[in-house]
């Protein structure tokens, strides 16, 4: 059955030339991936979970109810015809579940124990908008067990015994490293690149970041813990550094790059310092937005301290003033009475 359905696969889900036809405007590394996780509870329980990212933005999700594919944004079909897309999701369909039930078979061949994870990741990424490498790893429980390398699939030593019967049982079709190298070097590309042409308005879009300064409580006594928070900028990538002078200050600690509502990114940086150490610091922010001109704020800066206090203050202050308003509008009232 899982012969069946990599030779399914290579009938219905088109191939392109090895040769991409144009120069992107995209610069870098560029990846599409695509995500399964099968989970096995007992020899009657397995779930798949799928997704397809973008780089680390999903552009697709799976319902393992129905077995459709969820487009996450209006343009993650990419170039592709909607006969080409309904023919991907129908091997999808086939693939993952008999992937299910094929491992459910083998469970004994692999000495595995229930409840275990498989993990498997394949793609390609597109390298300065013109070369494209192609991978495929898998993983149980979370530790190397085989990958596609050159036509051919390698157990990885994590994997023992059973990675490698896996990689020998398949190393008798050729044909199913034939299909899948052809998916990942010619199929996967194609995709790609009609996802970058198709989301270019939104996936080229620049915002840029707005910068502050602010203190957390400190961990030891006498010491300062300094934050610079950079928020709302797009794309994700950024540098952010505390600096003295014009010298990157070591014992820096960066917190994750987290996502806003808006679809933009957020993130602080801290350095613990001495107090009475503070004076010529400053936080930089360095982003493609902001097209070389660096956004530098500095510790004690009246900009750096009265935007905090502002934001603090301020919304209080209005409500007094609400408040105030609202009762000399009820004295007359009350006079009266």
């Amino acid at each position: 059955m899982l012969l069946l359905s990599f030779l399914l696969l290579g009938v219905i889900i088109p191939g392109a030339d090895n040769e991409l036809k144009h120069k992107h405007a995209f610069q870098g590394t560029t990846t599409f991936k695509f995500i399964q996780i099968s989970s096995f509870v007992n020899n009657t329980c397995a779930q798949n979970q799928a997704s397809g990212w973008l780089d680390d933005l999903q552009i697709h999700g799976w319902d393992s109810d129905s077995g459709t594919a969820i487009f996450l944004k209006p343009w993650s079909k990419g170039n592709f015809s909607d006969v080409e897309l309904t023919e991907v999701v129908e091997i999808l369909q086939i693939y993952l579940t008999r992937f299910l039930r094929v491992v459910q078979e083998l469970v004994h061949e692999y000495q595995l124990t229930y409840p275990f994870e498989v993990q498997v990741i394949a793609g390609c990424e597109l390298h300065s908008g013109e070369t494209t490498v192609s991978f495929l790893w898998g993983a149980l429980g979370g530790v190397d067990f085989a990958s596609f390398q050159n036509n051919t699939f390698v157990p990885a030593a994590e994997g023992g015994k059973p990675a490698q019967w896996f990689c020998t049982f398949l190393s008798q079709y050729q044909r199913i490293s034939d299909i899948i190298e052809t998916f990942l070097s010619n199929t996967c590309p194609r995709f790609l690149l009609g996802v970058l042409d198709a989301g270019k308005a939104e996936l080229q879009r620049q915002v840029k970041p707005e910068a502050w300064l602010s203190s957390d409580p400190p961990p030891l006594p006498g010491h300062l813990l300094l934050v610079c928070h950079v928020s709302g900028f797009y794309p994700k990538p950024v540098r952010v550094m505390w600096m003295r002078g014009e010298q990157e200050h070591p014992g820096m600690h960066q917190g994750d790059i987290l996502p806003n509502a808006d679809g933009t990114w957020y993130l602080r940086v801290i350095l613990d310092v001495v107090a009475g150490e503070e004076a010529n610091l400053n936080c930089r922010v360095k982003h493609s937005s902001l097209g070389g001109q660096d956004i530098i704020l500095h510790w004690g800066h009246p900009t750096s301290t009265m935007v905090i206090t502002l934001a603090i203050i301020l919304p209080t202050f209005i409500l007094l003033i609400c408040l105030a308003l609202w009762y000399l509008r009820r004295r007359p009232y009350q006079n009266i009475q």
